[in-house]
């Protein structure tokens, strides 16, 4: 305890000055409490962008190309990403507990491709907590057989990130009977916002994603998607920052990519950078030679 004799009396009370409250620089989240921002900030930069490294697919899909060996192809590119997006199986067993990188904890569990997909349930909260996770990604398929129990697992994560301070991550599925056009992806994207999501990961589309994202109230970022040539996948990344997307969660167009590394990397550039995807992908041919030399 402090003792009581000479104390000085203060002076620097800053009168006349205005306290500076400032904003946050997510849209949407600036009436979040502080965890919540705090957590979120780690995600997406000052620049409000992301770009989030997806190795999840092993939960519906197995050993897919390219994640075979998460220690191999997954762990030297972590230094590139902003976020890591996975499983608390990958998280465990193969990220160092020494990395810095916060991560977009996988929260929902289901079938996988050999069943009917969508139909998930989600985790204990204690194991976001335990994991020290900085988001929580839930899959919602809106419009589809298990639409109903799929918002139902968001609404219940919601909860319990408000309670906890961990963000919401809410991914928009779409299933074979559904189109991937601005009008359902708004509105996929809507119900997530609306039910309680921090951050909404969907799909790109050419024609109208300013819509998308400006009909919904939080940062989006969009997926990857499928295996794309090198080129396609930099304009993928570079349209969808142009017409509003917070940042991307690339998965198959990096660990898939002719050259993992110097794939995120000019990802990164684009994102952050300001790169045009000319100089992304010259940049990417350059990194792809210089790596092949050393490895030579």
């Amino acid at each position: 305890m402090a003792d009581a004799e000479g104390i000085i009396e203060g002076k620097g009370f800053g009168i006349g000055q205005a306290v500076e409250t400032g904003s946050f620089h997510l849209k949407g989240l600036q009436n979040m409490d502080w965890g919540t921002k705090n957590r979120i900030s780690r995600i997406f930069k000052e620049d409000g962008k992301t770009v989030m490294l997806a190795f999840d697919h092993g939960y519906i899909m197995g050993p897919t190309s390219g994640l075979e060996r998460l220690d191999l192809s997954i762990v030297p590119l972590i230094k590139y990403a902003d976020s890591l997006m996975c499983t608390r199986g990958a998280i465990r067993s193969v990220v160092p507990p020494t990395t810095d990188k916060p991560i977009c904890f996988r929260f929902s569990a289901g079938t996988t491709i050999l069943g009917e997909l969508n139909d998930e349930c989600i985790l204990d909260i204690e194991e976001a907590v335990r994991l020290n996770a900085s988001t929580m990604a839930v899959m919602v398929s809106v419009g589809g057989k298990y639409e109903a129990t799929t918002v139902r697992n968001l609404t219940k994560t919601a909860d319990y990130g408000a309670k906890h301070g961990i963000p919401v991550m809410g991914v928009t599925a779409v299933g074979k009977e559904l189109v991937r056009d601005a009008r359902y992806l708004s509105m996929a994207s809507r119900v997530c916002a609306e039910n309680g999501s921090t951050i909404v990961k969907t799909y790109y589309c050419e024609k109208d994603f300013e819509k998308v994202v400006n009909s919904c109230p939080v940062p989006i970022v969009i997926a990857g998607g499928k295996k794309l040539p090198e080129r396609d996948a930099l304009a993928l990344a570079y349209n969808a920052i142009n017409d509003g997307a917070a940042g991307v969660d690339m998965g198959r167009n990096v660990f898939q990519s002719e050259c993992p590394e110097a794939m995120i990397q000019v990802v990164g550039d684009v994102v952050h950078n300001g790169f045009t995807v000319d100089q992304a992908y010259e940049k990417f041919n350059d990194l792809k030679a210089e790596l092949e030399a050393v490895n030579a």
